[in-house]
C-alpha cells in the first residue's frame, strides 16, 4: 500500500497517538470554520514547528489565498497549535508554531480523503528546498551560524524532504530534490558535525535515483567519507565525480574538486601533494563559489600543507589568504570554519617559532571554533595539537585530559574504520610517547578517564 492512502495513513497516526487525543482534536475541528479547517488539514504536512512564511507558502492555494490563509491562521492558532519561541541571530524571529501529533492525525486523514495531500506536499517539498538553498547562500556569504541554525531549525522537514519515499509520486520522480536538498546542506554534515547522517541520507537518495549521479553528488558523497576516516572510499568516488564535471562542464565542481583532492593528500600525510592540489583549487575558483570550500579555505589549505616543511610558504599563504578574503568578502562575513583551521597552522607556526603561550593559545582558539560549529574531527585535531602544547609547557596533566577527552569524541561520533589524518595522528603521537615518558601506566590512565569525565567543552573554556 502507498504511502499516504487513507487507511495507512490512518493506522500510522494511530501508533503515535492514543483514541482520546484524536478524538479531542476531532471535536476541536469540527468546531472550526471550512477556511480554519482547510488550513489545518494543509499544516498537517509540516514535521516541525513552522513559522508564517512556510505556511503561505505552502497552504496558500485555491481556495485560500494568502491573506485568507493568514486570518485563518491568527484564529486556528488558538484551537489546534502550540508556539514555539524563536532566538535567531541574538534576537526574536518571527511568530512560530507547532502542530501537535493529534490535530496532525485528523488534518492528515482529512487532507487525504479531499485528495489534496500529494499537491500539498508537492508544496512542501519545493518550500525545503528553498530554505536549504537559502542555508547554503548564508553559508557561503559567511553567515555560517546563521546557515546552521537555519538548516537545524527546519531539519524536521527537511529530513522529510531529503527522503524520496515521502514523496507524494513516486521515489525515483522526486530523488533528485532529494540529492539536491542533501548536497544544499553539504556544510551541515562536512562543517558541523553530521557526518554520519549526511551520509546515510545521501546515499539514500541517490539508490533511489533512476539517472546517474551529480558530479556535485558524488563530490559530496568523496568529502563525507574523507571526513569519516576513510579516505581509500573518497579516492574512486573524485574519480568519478571528474569525470561528471567534465560531462557537464561544472567549473566550480572541478575547482571544488581540487580541493577536496588536496584535503585526502593531506589526510594520507602527502603534504607536497595536497599543496599542489590547493594551488591547482585556487588557480580554477574564480570568485566565491556558489557551493563547497571557499578560496579562504583552499588558501589555510594550502597553509596546512606547508607549516611543517616551509613555515615561512605556510605564513604567506596565511597572509594571501587575508588578502584575498578583504578584495573578495567585501559585504560578506567571515569563513569560520576556514578560520578554524587557520588558528590551528598559526599554532603550528608558534611552536616552531618557540612561542609556545602563543601557540597554545592558537590551539585552543581552534579547538573553541571548531566545537562552537559542530566539527568533531576539526576539535579532536585540535585538541590534540593544545594537548601537545601543554606538555611542551610541562602540563602533563592538561594534556592527558585533552587526549581523553578525544578518545571519547571520537568513539562517540565515528565507528570503527575511522582513522585520524596522518596530520594529526602525528601530534598525537608525539604527545603519547612525551607523556608515558612522564606519567606511569595508572596514572595516565587516571587522567584520561578524567578528561573523559570532563569533556573537550569544559577544558577548551580552561586557561
Amino acid at each position: 500500500m502507498a504511502a499516504g492512502e487513507p487507511a495507512e495513513t490512518e493506522r500510522l497516526w494511530g501508533e503515535l497517538v492514543g483514541a482520546e487525543q484524536i478524538a479531542a482534536a476531532e471535536h476541536g475541528y469540527q468546531g472550526c470554520g471550512p477556511v480554519e479547517r482547510l488550513l489545518w488539514e494543509r499544516l498537517s504536512v509540516f514535521e516541525g514547528p513552522f513559522a508564517r512564511e512556510a505556511v503561505r507558502e505552502v497552504c496558500a492555494a485555491a481556495p485560500l489565498s494568502a491573506r485568507a490563509v493568514e486570518v485563518a491562521l491568527d484564529r486556528l492558532a488558538p484551537l489546534a497549535l502550540l508556539p514555539v519561541d524563536d532566538l535567531f541571530d541574538g534576537e526574536a524571529g518571527p511568530s512560530r508554531y507547532w502542530m501537535p501529533h493529534p490535530m496532525r492525525a485528523v488534518g492528515a486523514r482529512r487532507l487525504t480523503a479531499r485528495g489534496e495531500r500529494p499537491a500539498v506536499l508537492l508544496r512542501h517539498r519545493q518550500w525545503c528546498v528553498k530554505v536549504a538553498r537559502r542555508a547554503a547562500d548564508w553559508w557561503q556569504r559567511g553567515r555560517q551560524l546563521d546557515a546552521r541554525d537555519l538548516a537545524l531549525r527546519d531539519l524536521p522537514d527537511l529530513a522529510a524532504a531529503m527522503d524520496p519515499t515521502t514523496a507524494p509520486s513516486s521515489p525515483g520522480t522526486e530523488a533528485g530534490t532529494s540529492v539536491e536538498i542533501v548536497v544544499s546542506l553539504w556544510f551541515l554534515w562536512v562543517a558541523c558535525g553530521r557526518n554520519a547522517e549526511g551520509r546515510a541520507r545521501l546515499w539514500h537518495a541517490l539508490n533511489l535515483q533512476s539517472g546517474p549521479p551529480s558530479a556535485r553528488a558524488l563530490w559530496l558523497a568523496a568529502f563525507l567519507e574523507l571526513e569519516a576516516g576513510r579516505p581509500e572510499d573518497a579516492d574512486p568516488l573524485l574519480a568519478r565525480a571528474w569525470a561528471a564535471a567534465v560531462r557537464d562542464g561544472d567549473g566550480q565542481c572541478l575547482a571544488v574538486l581540487a580541493h577536496l583532492r588536496g584535503a585526502t593528500a593531506l589526510h594520507q600525510g602527502r603534504a607536497r601533494a595536497a599543496a599542489a592540489e590547493f594551488r591547482d583549487a585556487l588557480d580554477q575558483m574564480d570568485g566565491q563559489p556558489e557551493f563547497g570550500p571557499t578560496r579562504r579555505a583552499c588558501w589555510v589549505g594550502l597553509a596546512l600543507a606547508l607549516c611543517r616543511s616551509d613555515p615561512e610558504a605556510a605564513q604567506e599563504a596565511l597572509d594571501e589568504g587575508d588578502l584575498d578574503r578583504e578584495s573578495r568578502w567585501v559585504r560578506v562575513g567571515r569563513d569560520l570554519f576556514a578560520d578554524a583551521w587557520s588558528y590551528h597552522v598559526r599554532a603550528e607556526l608558534g611552536a616552531w617559532e618557540g612561542d609556545q603561550a602563543r601557540a597554545a593559545e592558537y590551539a585552543r582558539t581552534a579547538l573553541r571554533e571548531h566545537l562552537r560549529l559542530g566539527s568533531a574531527a576539526g576539535a579532536a585535531c585540535a585538541a590534540e595539537l593544545l594537548a601537545q602544547m601543554r606538555v611542551m609547557e610541562g602540563k602533563r596533566d592538561s594534556a592527558a585530559h585533552l587526549l581523553g577527552a578525544v578518545d571519547l569524541l571520537r568513539s562517540s561520533v565515528f565507528d570503527e574504520s575511522y582513522r585520524p589524518a596522518e596530520y594529526c595522528a602525528v601530534t598525537r603521537n608525539r604527545s603519547e610517547t612525551a607523556l608515558r615518558s612522564l606519567l606511569d601506566d595508572p596514572e595516565l590512565r587516571s587522567a584520561y578517564e578524567e578528561g573523559a569525565r570532563r569533556g573537550l567543552f569544559a577544558l577548551a573554556g580552561e586557561a
